[in-house]
């Protein structure tokens, strides 16, 4: 069968471990945030070599082949072998990575028409564009065609096409992985992820380049900000065996501040970190720059889950409630059905049985900031500042600041018709919600606009990420790229873990969970059902841990020191 030879032939090209790497890891200095325990920065070396063109094929054959061929971007990540496909006279114009096309195998369909003319029909499920930014495509068939030549030797190859490349979606991890590049929130405190995905090679390069010499994704862009100004990055950055980057930069970085250098080291020792880099040497050409990262504000939450149960606001260790100094016993009195605690355990995030959002301190202070019907439940930044919101009007989002005062955020959710869950992330910088749009329920996320002091202003346009099944419950951080949501249909509860940036995954859940929360371990998702017992996430199983919880709280990160 023709089809049996399309398919790809893995080549194995060298696996090699390099054992002396252990010697490169920095023994004191800042901790970065690099990639998930079960992630690989530095995948196995394999090449997939697709098949070449083949003598006598025909326009729809070399069509077929070329976009299989889209599979394997050779040892150069150059696409030789697609280009193969292509006639000579536009082999070097045509450029893979201008837009890669995510689709299901299945849903393709080639269709001929005049000689030499061939289109293919297929359902898109996201692009990545070429600073790697990663979106979900709205749905329905796209027509992509092909204009093909025979050439002088009798062939046919392509002599019209449009950039990029098309991917399956199971092949597509493969060939692209996500990185982190990472920015600054506003007040130089936190550091903001930008997930972009690349060509799995030379990505030392390509995230430096992304960071440096290119802008944030646009949806991010007015609520982060960079230490590069003025400032490029030579387009090669090499990694040593040990795992040492060497990032060569212009000449305009020799008049630059030294603490603006150590911000400039700190955002590319971070983001390097998720391609595997363990350290980072600035130079500008032979010329050394000393510099030294700066501290940055964790946003990571370890440890036993959060809860609140007949004996008070506490963390669950075993059967025993470790209280949390002052919160604990406040809370307690005026029965919340959610809480969110800020890093410090300071103050908290509450919502009551009567549905009112109120602000609570660990100095015993308690403000009810918004009465409004219908409220979801609230969530709290690092400034302590409250954010609420009726179920049935997403544009009515509110931020209540620790004066007293409360500000109207504007451009919040536009072409939503209800909003069921609302989460802040812990830098501050992102607002993640769950709406209704359309008809369907959708997990969007938007940069958050503030003021220099701090003060909410507005959201910046809304990015779809991904759609979950049924109705919205419950929406928590599982980390600084990941969302947790919780929706039920029917009797069925699913929990879908979306990467802000990348495709999403999902599991089945017990009936009737209520709530969910996040946490930087093993763990990562904790759940508490409608009947008052606590699960948490064992592999792909659930198991029952605690019961007796009256709330399953989150946590905005963990005290400093």
């Amino acid at each position: 069968m023709r089809r049996g030879r399309g398919i790809l032939a893995v080549v194995v090209l060298a696996v090699a471990l390099v054992l002396s790497a252990c010697a490169g890891l920095p023994t004191s200095g800042q901790v970065y945030p690099g990639l998930p325990a079960d992630a690989d920065a530095n995948p196995p070396d394999f090449s997939f070599l697709p098949d070449r063109p083949q003598p006598g094929a025909t326009p729809k054959e070399i069509v077929e082949g070329f976009i299989r061929a889209g599979s394997g971007p050779g040892l150069t990540e150059t696409w030789e072998r697609a280009r193969e496909f292509l006639a000579p006279e536009i082999r070097d114009k045509w450029k893979p990575t201008a837009v890669v096309t995510v689709d299901v195998l299945g849903d393709r369909v080639y269709t001929s028409a005049a000689e030499g003319s061939v289109s293919l029909s297929l359902v898109a499920v996201a692009t990545v564009d070429d600073k790697g930014a990663y979106e979900q495509a709205e749905g329905g068939p796209t027509s992509l065609p092909f204009e093909l030549a025979k050439q002088a030797d009798g062939e046919w190859r392509i002599t019209q096409v449009r950039d990029g490349i098309v991917l399956d979606r199971d092949v597509f991890p493969t060939v692209f992985h996500h990185y982190s590049v990472m920015y600054f929130d506003p007040t130089w405190s936190y550091l903001v992820p930008d997930v972009r995905w690349f060509p799995t090679g030379n990505a030392a390069t390509r995230v430096a380049e992304a960071l440096v010499n290119k802008p944030p994704s646009e949806w991010l862009a007015d609520s982060v900000t960079t230490s590069f100004q003025g400032v490029t990055v030579l387009p090669s950055v090499p990694v040593d065996p040990s795992g040492v980057a060497h990032v060569d930069l212009s000449e305009s970085a020799l008049s630059v501040p030294p603490d603006t250098l150590d911000r400039m080291l700190t955002q590319l020792q971070a983001s390097l970190a998720t391609a595997g880099v363990v350290e980072v040497q600035l130079s500008v050409g032979t010329t050394p720059i000393s510099a030294s990262p700066v501290p940055v504000r964790s946003t990571r939450v370890t440890g036993p889950s959060l809860v609140l149960t007949k004996d008070g606001l506490g963390f669950l260790v075993g059967e025993q409630l470790q209280p949390v100094p002052g919160l604990s016993d406040v809370v307690k009195t005026v029965s919340p059905v959610s809480i969110q605690v800020t890093a410090d355990r300071d103050w908290a995030a509450l919502r009551l049985t009567d549905g009112t959002v109120w602000r609570q301190g660990a100095d015993g202070s308690s403000d009810r900031v918004d009465a409004r019907p219908g409220l979801v439940d609230p969530t709290i930044d690092q400034f302590h500042t409250v954010w609420s919101v009726p179920r049935s009007n997403p544009g009515a989002l509110t931020a209540h600041l620790p004066n007293g005062s409360s500000v109207a955020v504007a451009d919040a959710w536009p072409g939503a018709t209800e909003v069921s869950s609302i989460a802040i992330s812990r830098d501050g910088a992102r607002m993640a919600a769950t709406v209704t749009s359309g008809g369907s329920t959708q997990v969007w996320i938007a940069g958050v606009v503030r003021a220099t002091d701090g003060t909410p202003k507005r959201l910046g346009a809304p990015v779809a990420l991904g759609e979950a099944v049924g109705t919205g419950v419950s929406l928590a951080w599982l980390d600084d790229i990941t969302l947790g949501a919780l929706s039920h249909a029917g009797d069925t509860s699913q929990v879908s873990e979306q990467l802000v940036g990348g495709p999403a995954g999902s599991t089945a859940a017990p009936a009737g969970m209520a709530s969910l929360a996040g946490a930087s371990a093993v763990s990562a998702v904790r759940m508490r059902g409608e009947d008052g017992l606590l699960y948490v996430r064992r592999g792909t199983n659930w198991q029952q841990t605690a019961s007796g919880i009256l709330v399953l709280a989150t946590q905005q990160g963990m005290p400093q020191g």
